[in-house]
């Protein structure tokens, strides 16, 4: 397997800047998210990374070997794309056995090698069917297998269960995550699903405009974002915003927000203007002895737990509370939230200004 070190990579296609100046290190045995928009250049990175782009400047690392220039061919690593990329004319035994045949493998060995796979990934009853009639999950499975026979030192996906239904994705999503476990093998994967990164990733890179805005474990990036892009893009219901105007110095644990005082973990650094408070919804609690208060616009009930949405003198929050909370529309609700989950953002930059509670988990471009 193998650790993969991207320092300084850029790529630009014209006077299009796709990935700028991206540096993060994969290590051996990761299983690891490229995560945001379409256009963020996740894609273009990965392709960089598997050889099928050269980066306009930049080093790319395999096992300590840079291999920024070098072609897929040389990297030993194995692709897998959304659409399966599977050869129609040939039954699944032999799309899975060709890759071997093609470096020059016996047909018995690759034979060999096939039923191996093919019973790991619970494929072995379809090894004779033509690919045309598979389903899409047997089709991926038959992709990866492809994948795997090769035994490389790294496996590319992207966007692998993008084609897949809702219900099927989630199952082959855990799917995915057991094989990757049993195997060790070091994993990148592109998507656009922050619930799917935060399912299966062991770290994640949060990309925004070819910018690598965050780098870390899901849990860090989920808790302490680095920008207000992250901070909106990961959750769902994403974090909620709380607009204000004034200013907060260098070892500040509180803000004020329309005439109510906020604790908010200690910064260490100031700013003065416009700011931003963000807040999770899990993280807003009702309590009547609040003197900060929102006007119920709209519920969602979702089982255990309801979305309510309230209008405050900062902007619009969504707030998850237990589904037995009685609410009405219009009415007053004395709003609190948990103080240490709490971040504050410049509000045109985007940065979060740094606290105690998350030193050292930030990393954005």
């Amino acid at each position: 397997m193998a650790q993969i070190r991207i320092e300084n990579v850029r790529k630009e296609f014209g006077a299009f800047v796709a990935v700028r100046s991206s540096t993060f290190t994969i290590e051996d045995g990761e299983f690891f998210m490229l995560l945001g928009p379409s256009g963020c250049g996740k894609t273009t990175t990965l392709r960089m990374m598997a050889g099928l782009e050269l980066p306009t400047s930049g080093q790319i690392y395999i096992d300590g070997e840079e291999v920024g220039m070098k072609p897929a061919s040389q990297r030993d690593i194995a692709f897998v794309f959304q659409m399966f990329a599977l050869y129609p004319h040939m039954n699944v035994g032999r799309n899975m056995s060709y890759p071997l045949l093609s470096q020059g493998m016996s047909k018995s060995d690759a034979q060999k090698k096939v039923i191996e796979v093919a019973r790991i990934l619970g494929i072995e009853d379809i090894l004779n069917k033509p690919v045309g009639g598979l389903s899409g999950g047997d089709r991926q499975r038959v992709a990866l297998g492809r994948a795997i026979v090769r035994e490389p030192k790294a496996f590319f996906m992207d966007e692998p269960l993008g084609a897949l239904d809702a219900e099927f994705r989630e199952h082959m999503a855990e799917e995915l995550r057991a094989l990757h476990d049993r195997m060790g093998a070091t994993t990148v994967y592109v998507t656009h699903d922050q619930l799917e990164a935060l399912q299966m990733g062991d770290k994640i890179v949060v990309m925004n405009h070819g910018v690598v805005e965050q780098f870390g474990k899901p849990q860090d990036i989920y808790d302490w974002p680095a920008t207000k892009f992250v901070a909106g893009f990961i959750g769902s219901p994403a974090m909620n915003f709380l607009d204000f105007e004034g200013m907060i110095g260098s070892g500040a644990n509180s803000v004020d927000l329309s005439g109510h005082k906020v604790t908010v973990p200690r910064t260490r650094q100031g700013a003065k203007g416009k700011l931003t408070l963000g807040v999770r919804p899990e993280h807003i609690h009702f309590n009547d002895k609040s003197e900060y208060r929102g006007s119920v616009i709209a519920t969602e009930y979702l089982g255990t737990t309801q979305i309510v949405t309230l209008k405050t003198p900062n902007g619009e929050v969504k707030a998850r509370v237990p589904s037995h909370v009685s609410v009405t529309r219009d009415e007053r609700i004395g709003l609190e939230f948990d103080a240490r989950t709490l971040s504050v953002f410049e509000a045109d930059k985007g940065h979060v200004l740094v606290s105690e509670a998350n030193e050292g988990v930030l990393n954005h471009g």
